[in-house]
């Protein structure tokens, strides 16, 4: 039990705990090491484990997510981080022609279990190109799986849930969340990977949502 924590917090808990009981989860990105991160998801992770756990990259996000991929299909379980979700589609080509695609094109024997982290939504006043929601691309891409959570528990279990996938998760989470606290058991998921957590039951209308 952690008790009461923030989205950011969450997040930050959930990557440590599984780069602690899994040496082949890495992450890699922009600025995920002595920065912390775009929003400080990552803060204090590279003095945890080091800057061979914890890769600094150029601003390259097709290299960023390139270099995942290659990861991911040679053992390890990378955590590549975009800073905005708006710059997913320089990073199709490896993500859609790529990822998407291996464990298909080697008939199972072999998949990229990897996470893409990134974050969407609106709700900080950034420009155009740093304030777009574009799940849709990925919900449309077959082979990719796609997690967006809304609670603080949602951030946790989400994530850990998502390192356990046999195949690339994009994990998007909205800016205007982090912030946000909440109660976190760390031992008991809200729902199972793929399954609708539902919050109250009734009879005569049902609310599909997710994220913010």
């Amino acid at each position: 039990m952690m008790g009461k924590t923030t989205y950011r917090d969450a997040l930050r808990q959930a990557l440590s705990d599984s780069m602690t009981t899994d040496p082949n989860v890495v992450l890699i990105g922009e600025e995920v090491g002595k920065y912390g991160g775009a929003y400080g998801v990552t803060k204090g992770l590279i003095d945890e484990f080091g800057p061979d756990r914890v890769i600094d990259t150029p601003i390259s996000e097709p290299s960023i997510v390139g270099a995942a991929v290659g990861a991911a299909m040679s053992g390890l379980r990378p955590v590549a981080e975009l800073m905005y979700v708006d710059f997913i589609g320089m990073t199709m080509d490896q993500l859609a022609n790529q990822a998407a695609k291996i464990r298909y094109m080697f008939g199972g024997q072999i998949g990229v279990p990897m996470i893409l982290r990134t974050q969407g939504g609106t709700g900080r006043s950034a420009g155009a190109q740093h304030s777009q929601s574009l799940e849709a691309y990925v919900m449309h891409t077959p082979g990719l799986r796609l997690a967006m959570p809304a609670t603080v528990s949602d951030a946790y279990h989400l994530l850990r849930q998502s390192l356990a996938q046999p195949d690339p998760v994009v994990f998007i989470e909205h800016k205007a969340l982090y912030a946000t606290s909440g109660e976190l058991d760390d031992q008991t998921p809200v729902a199972p990977w793929g399954k609708a957590h539902v919050p109250r039951q009734g009879d005569d209308l049902v609310i599909v949502t997710y994220s913010r």
